[in-house]
């Protein structure tokens, strides 16, 4: 099943002017209109949320809003540069989240993220990054997936939630109740719909089609059933002229399993040779198949290092081969290498002068494209004696940040995500406990070691200015080591709430 996100960004033009001013940007709380031309008229083009609780509108006269919002900052609008900084987007969203983009002008991206979901955490979490990082980056976004381009669309312009989830399925309940615009139609169709009594979309649904379309055209019928996913709406995928790709167009379309394995590894062989001419690495790379049907699939791979191994990535694209549907056959294949970094050929450290260390990359490229990348890291040293602040995860091949763990202390190989508190008894403040229970399980201890008193990071926080935590590392009857420690140093109140946790395991 397709599934479509749609991207909306309502104050695209303000917003991104704001960005590209920087501190030479009008002040956040002064309303902020974009001047444009209508005929010999100069009209609000576009305006930012302050203008909006104002009054204002888009197509208003200028002259009108400046007499309805005093403060009013007024710049020249730039529909140029708005359409660049949508392809520049377009760029960012096919290298980080799916094959198939493009900019759905004059306010927002559609991205066909069949199959890719699993990658980024699934759909919500998607949706909920996406619209994260575009407001930490002072842009206002909402986002939408569903199984059609033309629902997604109306759910992100037309639902008030910031992100929507429409499931797989569900078009016909969710459209019903929106209005008749959020079906893309020209201004002058819907007002001519209106006249009619025609408000939302589900009025529409219950009409025979042929008045409409004698009426009003085949348009509005084809609308329709785009956004109830009976009509297909391909996806033109936004390419970049720097982006170093490859294509096999074939007389008579291939569906077979077999042909698709062995075009791909020519295509790879094509594109490995682009690759060295230009001394670069691939880091990322798109399988586009174009179906016979105007439809398109994808396979996306990634690699930790840049590679440009034909033997290596070609089994990685070959990998995702069984996820293509070839419909009636596919009549096009291309090859990208969206993502490509520069790549030093390297002379191979002969066995007899020295042992090279073992290339694991490769095994990581394979469990990364099917698990995701997200899912795969290794753990570094960091400076702090707070054991959950002492550890950090990078990417399995980053190099080495040269930190190390200090070795009187040593800590557990496993620590819990929250420490969990237990029930426990220490003769005095400074002795480790005689016994604790712990998930329901009285475990008496044998052994300990400590205490290990480790203060608050005062620089980071106030209330640590006085936090304390002591640490014990006890062994229980049966030999299981644990890493408890109590929250205050046992006398005084303020340094905490004097409360036992278990806060990692040994071995």
């Amino acid at each position: 099943m397709t599934r479509v996100v749609s991207l909306f960004l309502p104050r695209w033009p303000t917003d991104r002017l704001r960005r590209k001013s920087g501190a030479a940007s009008p002040p956040c709380d002064a309303p902020l209109i974009l001047a444009g031309r209508d005929s010999r008229r100069r009209v609000v083009a576009a305006l930012d949320a302050n203008a909006e609780t104002l009054g204002l509108r888009p197509g208003m006269p200028v002259a009108k809003a400046q007499a309805l919002a005093p403060g009013l900052v007024i710049m020249e609008a730039d529909p140029r540069a708005d359409a660049e900084g949508l392809q520049k987007l377009a760029l960012w969203a096919l290298q980080r989240i799916s094959p198939i983009v493009m900019a759905d002008a004059p306010d927002g991206l559609v991205i066909d993220t069949t199959g890719a979901d699993h990658l980024h955490g699934g759909e919500a979490v998607m949706l909920d990054t996406l619209v994260e990082r575009f407001a930490a980056a002072g842009v206002e976004a909402r986002a939408a997936i569903a199984d059609s381009w033309g629902a997604a669309h109306a759910a992100a312009r037309f639902l008030s939630r910031p992100t929507s989830v429409v499931p797989s399925g569900g078009l016909d309940p969710m459209l019903r109740p929106l209005p008749i615009a959020a079906l893309r139609l020209d201004a002058v169709t819907v007002a001519s719909l209106r006249t009619l009594g025609f408000e939302r979309i589900g009025d529409l649904m219950d009409q025979p089609r042929a008045p409409l379309t004698l009426r009003f055209g085949p348009q509005t019928g084809r609308r329709l059933d785009q956004a109830l996913g009976r009509a297909a709406e391909p996806i033109e995928p936004f390419r970049e002229t720097t982006i170093t790709e490859v294509r096999r167009v074939f007389a008579e379309p291939i569906g077979a399993a077999e042909t698709i394995t062995r075009y791909t590894a020519r295509l790879v062989e094509a594109l490995c040779i682009e690759l060295e001419g230009r001394g670069l690495g691939a880091r990322r790379l798109d399988l586009l198949f174009h179906r016979v049907d105007n439809t398109r699939q994808a396979v996306r791979v990634g690699t930790a290092q840049p590679v440009r191994d034909v033997k290596r990535l070609t089994r990685l694209l070959c990998d995702k081969i069984e996820t293509i549907d070839p419909g009636f056959g596919i009549e096009i294949m291309d090859l990208a290498a969206v993502m490509a970094e520069p790549l030093e050929t390297r002379q191979t450290v002969s066995s007899l002068v020295e042992e090279s260390d073992p290339d694991i990359s490769s095994l990581i490229d394979v469990l990364a494209n099917r698990v995701g990348e997200h899912r795969l890291c290794r753990f570094t040293p960091v400076a702090s004696d707070v054991p959950e602040r002492s550890v950090a995860s990078i990417p399995p091949l980053a190099p080495e940040t040269g930190a190390t763990w200090r070795g009187d202390w040593p800590r557990p190989p496993r620590l819990l995500t929250r420490p969990e508190p237990v029930e426990t008894m220490a003769l005095l403040p400074d002795h480790p406990p005689v016994w604790f229970t712990w998930r329901g399980v009285r475990r008496r201890v044998r052994r300990a070691d400590g205490p290990e008193r480790i203060r608050g990071e005062w620089w980071k926080r106030d209330a640590e200015l006085v936090a304390v935590r002591d640490y014990y590392r006890v062994e229980d009857d049966a030999g299981e080591r644990y890493l408890l420690f109590r929250s205050g140093d046992g006398e005084h109140p303020e340094s905490g709430s004097q409360r036992w946790f278990v806060h990692g395991i040994f071995g």
